[in-house]
């Protein structure tokens, strides 16, 4: 059973990221109803010209590799700002939906865990720069 958890959940948060990403473009699903201060938000996104389309491509192409199984941590990297700015819509200015909000935060967290290995690099506080080695050619000149 725990040998197939993480592929649960990382197609379970693929789906809901590829579905919700492609209705950005699609618009198949209906846009519920959404505060004042909420649609303001909104409109502000939509009149940069870029602003939703970057969001969406971010959805789908990171929706498209978790689904996939491959690049997960880096999909999982890509959808952490999003996931939050999510949160932080739905507490701030359009409460509700609290249920997927919460499902989507411990997809993200379970998968965030069960890929930590891959996360060991970003979180070591002492990290280095590479030292580049020189080409064998310039190697054997200065000698």
């Amino acid at each position: 059973m725990s040998r197939l958890l993480p592929t649960v959940a990382r197609t379970l948060l693929g789906l809901v990221f590829l579905v919700f990403g492609l209705n950005g473009f699609l618009h198949f699903l209906p846009m519920p109803p959404v505060p004042a201060r909420a649609g303001e938000f909104l409109g502000a996104l939509a009149a940069s010209g870029y602003m939703f389309p970057l969001i969406k491509g971010t959805e789908v192409v990171a929706g498209a590799l978790l689904l996939s199984g491959r690049l997960v941590p880096l999909a999982l990297i890509l959808l952490a700002p999003v996931i939050v700015n999510i949160v932080a819509y739905h507490l701030a200015l359009a409460p509700g939906g609290y249920g997927l909000l919460a499902l989507i935060v411990g997809l993200e967290a379970y998968l965030a865990w069960a890929y930590r290995d891959s996360f060991a690099g970003v979180l070591n506080p002492s990290a280095r720069p590479v030292q580049a080695e020189p080409a064998p050619q310039l190697a054997r000149a200065r000698a």
